[in-house]
């Protein structure tokens, strides 16, 4: 039976059960946070390294002669050197899909939220409008019904496909942009033929070279005013300061957003200095997947994948 190192248990959060895990090794020790210095002792002695932000880069492998396995705590695996872990015959897994019903929650939480400027109405209820009103409502932002609105998804897996889903159990038509970079081999429309029709664009892809400011300046200035912008995938997938100005001159309609490029924010974003302005704009704290099913799934996938690796091994 293997050894395994959890560096950085803290991030799955608080109560999880790591039962599933411990049962699939000789011996378990967990640390609740890491440096890559300090992984690079942690793992010494270890033939899986489980891991969810630490760095582990091609000179900390090096260092760690007797790993086998590591496992990501993730989808991403940024954090790894992949190519350094090939050559020493490290293999890395993943987990995918552990929070799909977690992330598409917020996802429709974020457009309800947006469509019916909540953070605007919010913001005048506490500063007391409602209260002086001469009438019995306020009605000073126009709403959006979603029903019969065109949603465009980039993303189709098994998260961009339950929140098309969810969406259409609104009344919404929802079509499915074709794959960036990939648009002249794909039989889905493109972004930007669907772009200037769009009432809402939520983003669920991965962050690479063709969707790095997807959503930029200028296809910004194609669409509706009225737009809503919706990004559950990786920050930097949209130009935050593009999509901010839109914001600002009234011609983007919301904007909420889970992540940014760099997380935690410890330098301050644009964003979030915005969330002092009235406008219709949400930021939460890359927080979509914490539901505790979602976070304890990770768990379960994570013994599995260690369970077919010693399997093949």
């Amino acid at each position: 039976m293997p050894n395994a190192v959890i560096l950085d248990a803290e991030s799955l959060g608080p109560e999880i059960n790591l039962t599933a895990i411990k049962e699939t090794v000789s011996n378990l020790e967990v640390f609740e946070q890491s440096t890559t210095q300090q992984a690079r002792e942690r793992l010494a002695n270890a033939d899986i390294a489980i891991v969810n932000k630490v760095v582990l880069d091609a000179e900390t492998l090096q260092q760690l002669p007797k790993l086998q396995l590591i496992c990501v705590l993730a989808t991403g695996l940024n954090n790894i050197d992949l190519e350094a872990a090939k050559e020493q015959n490290i293999e890395v897994k993943n987990v995918a899909a552990y929070g799909t019903a977690s992330v598409s929650q917020h996802t429709l939480m974020l457009m309800l939220a947006l469509a019916n400027r909540l953070p605007l109405y919010q913001r005048d209820v506490a500063a007391g409008e409602w209260q002086r009103s001469a009438f019995f409502c306020l009605q000073d932002y126009p709403t959006l019904q979603l029903s019969g609105k065109q949603l465009v998804m980039v993303g189709q897996g098994e998260l961009g496909s339950e929140v098309a889903r969810l969406a259409e159990a609104f009344g919404m038509h929802v079509t499915f942009a074709a794959r960036p970079g990939n648009e002249a081999n794909d039989k889905r429309p493109a972004l930007d033929e669907l772009l200037p029709e769009a009432d809402v664009i939520s983003l669920h892809c991965p962050l690479s070279e063709a969707t790095k400011h997807l959503i930029n300046r200028e296809r910004l200035a194609r669409a509706k005013a009225s737009l809503l912008l919706i990004n559950c995938a990786r920050g930097g997938v949209i130009d935050e300061v593009a999509a901010l100005a839109a914001l600002r001159s009234g011609k983007l309609g919301g904007l909420g957003v889970d992540v940014l490029p760099a997380e935690p924010p410890k330098d301050g974003h644009p964003l979030l200095d915005a969330l002092s302005e009235p406008l219709n704009l949400i930021v939460t704290p890359h927080n979509a997947w914490i539901t505790p099913e979602a976070r304890q799934n990770i768990v379960s996938l994570t013994a599995n994948n260690i369970l077919e690796w010693k399997g093949a091994n």
